[in-house]
């Protein structure tokens, strides 16, 4: 009798259970599809997005069980039962602003704008890990996200922001 491990290993689809921005949500994937990809073309949710592919410039950052992880490089399949949030999950109850989201606007933290769903997530995470006591702190921990415009000041005076106020 075959299993899935079996189908897998054939790179036969599988059919996965993504539990994103508090729903499920099932989609059936070759094994070697991406997080990022499911994310962006199975489920439509593209504030996620994608930029070197290798794992390197940090765009494509959401939160697997509360930790940042580049989407990139997570294997949709090793993610199920796992709990993402993406960019479009961190809307409050109302449908308003995290209020990350609204520091980079209050603080000019984006530019382009096409690093910022994935600054956002890891300032987020930065944020929550205690780790934004100093801008020193959250440039080292944010490092992993690249800004091609060069807005890290306002983005650090940002996720500094908010880790003031507590929010």
């Amino acid at each position: 009798m075959a299993t899935a491990d079996d189908a897998a290993a054939r790179g036969e689809p599988r059919a996965v259970r993504l539990r994103v921005n508090g729903g499920a949500h099932d989609v059936t994937v070759p094994p070697g599809t991406t997080l990022l990809d499911a994310l962006r073309d199975d489920l439509h949710l593209t504030g996620t997005k994608k930029g070197c592919a290798l794992g390197q410039c940090g765009a494509c950052t959401v939160l697997m069980d509360g930790r940042r992880v580049n989407a990139c490089l997570v294997l949709a399949l090793r993610a199920e039962g796992r709990e993402i949030t993406t960019i479009e999950g961190l809307a409050d109850a109302d449908g308003g602003l995290h209020p990350l989201q609204r520091a980079f606007v209050e603080h000019d933290a984006l530019q382009c704008g096409y690093c910022t769903p994935g600054q956002i997530m890891a300032g987020v995470a930065c944020i929550d890990e205690g780790r934004a006591g100093s801008d020193a702190e959250v440039r080292r921990w944010m490092s992993g996200n690249l800004c091609r415009c060069g807005a890290y000041t306002n983005i650090v005076r940002a996720v500094r922001a908010v880790a003031e106020a507590g929010e």
